[in-house]
């Protein structure tokens, strides 16, 4: 099938959206001309799109048997939270006195703010991101995400289930099924040894690695 694009101040755009059996789907072709003005850069999102593929129907892990508390007010769940202990992520490599701030956003949807300091380098870290709730009868599985979160795309966001609570809103446990990811916040920079022992012990019983758990410096 030929070419058909136009040319504009000696560049060529191609109006055709070109679609292809596997290797590749969805190639956008465009460019500039190059002897005898042929348009020969392609783009190809075929990679991509499998990708987006696999990842949407690889096999998820049993969810059942990790239980979320019973019910969660979100007004109360809303404001400043210092981080505890949390298993160690790439996107939190190095982060000392981590907090996370939550208010309401007028869409209805959750404001989070998470903030730390990087010792190393001597500056904060922050990063602002959206959450809502997936389970609306209890409020405890939500969804985090924070690239591109102006847009709404489940996919690109995490779990958040809120596996334990105290009864005045004064700590939180917080992962996921796959428990690869694991945050103990408190409302206060410390916690008492005791409960955080007890805390610790239940999430071990709930399968997550304890043993490679950060505990966050907090002053």
């Amino acid at each position: 099938m030929p070419e058909k694009y136009h040319r504009y101040a000696g560049y060529c755009f191609l109006r055709r959206l070109e679609w292809t059996p596997l290797t590749n789907v969805g190639s956008i072709w465009f460019g500039v001309p190059k002897q005898g003005g042929k348009c020969i850069i392609k783009i190809y999102f075929g990679p991509l799109i499998f990708f987006l593929m696999a990842v949407c129907a690889s096999p998820t892990v049993a969810e059942d048997d990790m239980q979320t508390v019973g019910y969660v007010d979100l007004d109360r769940y809303l404001g400043k939270w210092y981080e505890i202990a949390r298993l160690d992520q790439k996107f939190q490599r190095g982060c000392v006195n981590s907090t996370a701030e939550y208010s309401m956003r007028p869409d209805g949807d959750i404001r989070v703010v998470n903030r730390c300091e990087l010792a190393e380098k001597n500056k904060t870290k922050e990063a602002v991101g959206r959450a809502w709730v997936t389970d609306k009868t209890t409020n405890s599985k939500l969804r985090v995400q924070f690239f591109l979160s102006g847009l709404k795309l489940s996919f690109l966001s995490g779990k958040y289930w809120i596996l334990d609570l105290d009864n005045d809103y004064r700590y939180v446990m917080i992962g996921d099924p796959s428990r690869k990811y694991f945050w103990l916040l408190s409302r206060s920079p410390s916690m008492d040894a005791v409960l955080l022992q007890k805390l610790v012990e239940k999430a071990k019983g709930l399968g997550f690695d304890t043993a490679a758990l950060i505990l966050n410096e907090n002053r």
